[in-house]
């Protein structure tokens, strides 16, 4: 859906983040109504402090309204502070409600979808851009409601001094009008090209970053300095060609406001001098209309701050509205607890979205429950995709896939994925302890269970030589262990997750091969109740499996079944 085509439901889904929280926006509504109320009444007070008091002569007058004037200051100034609490709960609140809703539709999205976006580009929508929604959804509404009290106070306050004057102050908005409509789509382009340059450096520090050791190891440290220089360069350049359009959208309305202040000062100021208005007036008067400034001002940016929105509205509503590629089942079920592990690929094919090639082609086959079977085939058989399928990141195009008789796509998505453990090639770590990393897939294990599991997959020993134990930090991706070290770790955290199938992927090419023969025994004595795919392309690793499957141009095939 294009935002032009369904700009009021993007709107409604945005302030549907707001209404849970009505009762602290109204708190917030009412202390700012509060605080605006008692700002506007003290030009009154000091109108009175002129003209009732100083001009004529009155003491007691004199006394008493200058009370009134600071203690409505006091008042406002306490009104204030907490308002600012209570509205920056309120946006915290709402910023990371708006980010978490965002983040967990893109958990449900498939590898394909995110491979074909930079994953800066995803990053600078979930942070940047809904960043800007929140400003606008929360504090742009305060502004807006805020502005128009303050601006109707003042606005009633000059129409009772003086309506003449009121009418000359308000003459040049028209033209402050037909100027903001006329810059508004230049902004609305800065601002898309801004934030297409803020995504392409968000993903330049996501690549390299992570391909440092890399980069270092090649001698490319120079070159790749030299692309972030030039990346930065060209968001300076779009920053200043923004800075410019809102510069104009500012300075022109001011200096129209301006002029109009300064035909109020001439005229207000020649009646004073003439006998026709009290000074106390003209001061007050020229008091709301600054007062009535900054609002106008507030008002006519908060009209240049929505077309920002709308971009970053636009760019985060590529992610939400972007569909799964599975549909979750109305009544899911969950695997049996003595399951057996046993699959079924029955008339199975497959393509991936918007691509019409088969991947795979009208598989029948079945893997029995605790076995061991290989799979081999050249890269881009489609050996990967079968795990894909297993754990239903994809569906396939046509026929279906059981695994202990239950159709997966009847089965609770959660319960699936956790009884089919993956330990791939690159193991996934996370910044945290070494335990966080363990439990990643279990983190309800208890203490012993984790030590287990340690002990189980021969990582225990080097664990307690650690300073810090299971506690021990294991840097970014788990920067500060082997390879050895890290696919140990992955298959402690395999065990915990008590797995029907595991499937490894290239898993062990991280350690030499008489440390992988041995590696792959001792999986094989962990996960023996369990069914085991070895993915891999070297042949040596899958020949001693029970059955080995070859992947060739989309098709299945059993090559040999070991008795």
């Amino acid at each position: 859906m294009s935002l032009a085509a369904g700009e009021a439901d993007a709107f409604r889904w945005l302030f549907g983040f707001v209404k849970p929280h009505g009762s602290r926006l109204t708190a917030v509504l009412g202390l700012s109504a509060t605080a605006s109320g008692l700002v506007l009444l003290q030009p009154y007070l000091t109108k009175l402090i002129i003209d009732d008091g100083l001009l004529a002569k009155d003491v007691s007058a004199l006394v008493f309204y200058a009370l009134l004037l600071l203690g409505a200051g006091f008042l406002g100034t306490a009104i204030s502070g907490l308002n600012r609490l209570t509205h920056t709960k309120l946006s915290g609140l709402v910023l990371f409600a708006l980010r978490e809703a965002v983040y967990r539709h893109v958990q449900t999205l498939s590898p394909a979808f995110l491979g074909k976006m930079r994953t800066g580009d995803v990053l600078s929508r979930i942070d940047g851009d809904v960043a800007e929604l929140q400003r606008f959804s929360v504090d742009g509404l305060l502004a807006f409601v805020n502005g128009v009290l303050a601006l109707c106070g003042a606005v009633a306050l000059m129409l009772w001094l003086s309506w003449q004057l009121s009418l000359l102050a308000v003459l040049l908005l028209p033209a402050e009008f037909l100027f903001l409509r006329f810059i508004r789509p230049l902004v609305a382009d800065r601002t898309r090209a801004l934030r297409e340059r803020s995504a392409d450096l968000s993903s330049f520090l996501v690549e390299t970053l992570g391909a440092m050791k890399f980069i270092q190891s090649v001698g490319a440290e120079t070159r790749e300095a030299r692309r972030l220089g030039a990346l930065g360069h060209a968001f300076v350049a779009d920053l200043m060609r923004l800075q410019v359009v809102e510069f104009f959208a500012a300075a022109v309305p001011g200096m129209l406001t301006s002029a109009s202040r300064a035909v109020v000062f001439l005229v207000g100021g020649y009646w004073f001098i003439q006998g026709q208005m009290p000074l106390g007036s003209v001061i007050a008067f020229s008091t709301y209309l600054g007062m009535a400034v900054g609002p106008v001002q507030t008002l006519l940016g908060l009209y240049v701050g929505l077309q920002r929105m709308r971009v970053s509205l636009t760019r985060v509503k590529v992610l939400t509205e972007a569909a799964p590629d599975i549909d979750l089942p109305d009544q899911a079920r969950a695997l049996p607890a003595d399951g057996r592990g046993e699959i079924r690929i029955e008339g199975v094919s497959f393509h991936y979205p918007g691509d019409e090639e088969r991947v795979l082609n009208d598989v029948d086959i079945v893997l029995p429950g605790g076995a061991k079977i290989g799979v081999g085939g050249a890269s881009g058989a489609g050996k990967t995709t079968l795990i894909d399928l297993l754990q239903r990141h994809y569906d396939p195009t046509a026929g279906r896939i059981t695994l202990d008789g239950l159709d997966l796509r009847d089965i609770d998505l959660t319960d699936l994925r956790r009884r089919v453990a993956v330990v791939a090639q690159d193991v996934v770590l996370f910044r945290g302890t070494i335990a966080d990393n363990i439990r990643y897939a279990h983190p309800d294990a208890t203490d012993a269970e984790l030590r287990d599991a340690a002990e189980r997959a021969q990582i225990a020993g080097f664990i307690e030589t650690q300073p810090q134990s299971y506690d021990t930090p294991i840097g970014e991706r788990g920067a500060r262990l082997s390879g050895g070290q890290r696919q140990r770790l992955a298959i402690a955290r395999a065990l915990l997750q008590r797995p029907l199938v595991l499937i490894l992927d290239e898993a062990t090419s991280a350690v030499d091969r008489p440390a992988e023969a041995l590696l792959m025994d001792e999986i094989d004595h962990l996960f023996g109740g369990c069914t085991r795919i070895v993915i891999s392309h070297r042949e040596d690793l899958i020949a001693n499996s029970e059955i080995l499957v070859r992947v060739d141009a989309g098709r299945m095939t059993v090559e040999k079944l070991l008795k």
